[in-house]
């Protein structure tokens, strides 16, 4: 073989949600900061995202996770996420995988009956804690970043349903509530296409109505994703993550959770040492409570706790020959729907 680059790669699943983790092959990433080494890979040279996420390498039904050395003395490893349209700060499934990873590899040791991991995030410090039993990692529970609401029933006007309402809260990532009744759909499998669809066509449509900015890391200025919900009853939620160019997420999305965790408690719904149970469209399921409140600048913000599991199913090497004409990646519409068009 004469490959150019070798990376490394953990294959684990969350509830279905497959978020690799690359642990070899990437030495760092530059800036001063993990934010920085995101704004990197996102303004200056994604060549490593569109490797490892897009065709012929890659697919639609993942992330990647790029694990480097903390950023902060009191964080064990750092990381973000890397997905089809570029690299974004936290997500809830893919934190639990890089602590499944790491403990399971023996890149963190392992204490029995419980090790605490902290990460080192573009979003901020999330402290994680897993359950270990016999060397496996049973279970993580994430201290996530502080979520809070900007909007409540912001009205969005739109060409397909008319006007309708979503509520606008950051969770790790800025998401868009979109009660799943106004697309006239329901949460479930035989529909995931659809709402994958819509849910990227909203992103596009209330990005363009809605101005943010996450107080604290102004670069933070877009909805990531749509988040359609359904409440079953007073304590469990159906959620559908939408991602862009067009897939829904498999787990009930531990970030978009904490988000629609907020939302209730500005509400007056939740309170400290409420739990909710949020359900994936396949049937998973994250347990998300409410630890406490605080601010961030002058919002009012919650600390969610999530918890779920992850399972490491294989170990990848991935190479790149100087010859081959498809190191950049490539999508296809049959696979990534239509929204590869608005990347």
């Amino acid at each position: 073989m004469r490959w150019k680059k070798t990376l490394q790669l953990v294959d684990v699943h969350c509830e279905g949600e497959i978020g690799k983790v690359i642990t070899g092959g990437v030495i760092d990433i530059p800036g001063k900061t993990m934010l920085d080494k995101m704004n990197y890979i996102n303004e200056v040279d994604d060549s490593l995202r569109r490797l490892v996420v897009l065709e012929p390498r890659g697919c639609l039904q993942m992330s990647v996770n790029l694990l480097l050395p903390p950023t902060r003395p009191e964080a064990d490893a750092g990381f973000f996420v890397l997905q089809s349209d570029k690299a974004h700060p936290m997500s809830g499934s893919n934190s639990i995988c890089v602590v499944t990873a790491l403990l399971e590899l023996g890149m963190v040791q392992m204490q029995e009956p419980q090790t605490t991991v902290v990460l080192d995030t573009p979003a901020g410090l999330v402290t994680a804690r897993a359950t270990c039993r016999d060397g496996r990692c049973i279970s993580v529970s994430l201290d996530m970043v502080p979520a809070f609401v900007e909007y409540l029933d912001f009205e969005v006007d739109t060409p397909e349903f008319g006007r309708i309402r979503a509520d606008i809260a950051f969770g790790g990532v800025y998401y868009a509530l979109v009660d799943v009744d106004q697309v006239g759909l329901t949460i479930a499998p035989e529909n995931a296409r659809q709402l994958a669809e819509r849910g990227v066509q909203l992103k596009d449509i209330i990005n363009g109505q809605v101005h943010i900015e996450h107080p604290l890391y102004p670069q933070i200025n877009e909805i990531a994703y749509v988040m359609f919900r359904n409440r079953v009853s007073d304590d469990i939620y159906q959620t559908c993550t939408t991602l862009p160019p067009g897939r829904v997420d498999r787990s009930p999305c531990g970030t978009g959770s904490s988000a629609n965790l907020a939302t209730l408690a500005a509400r007056g719904q939740v309170r400290v040492g409420s739990v909710l149970t949020s359900r994936s469209t396949i049937g998973g399921e994250f347990q998300v409570e409410m630890l406490g409140t605080t601010e961030v600048g002058a919002k009012a913000a919650v600390l969610p706790r999530v918890q779920g599991r992850a399972w490491i199913y294989g170990i990848q090497q991935l190479g790149v020959d100087p010859d081959d004409p498809l190191a950049a990646g490539f999508m296809l519409s049959d696979t990534w729907g239509e929204g590869i068009g608005s990347k």
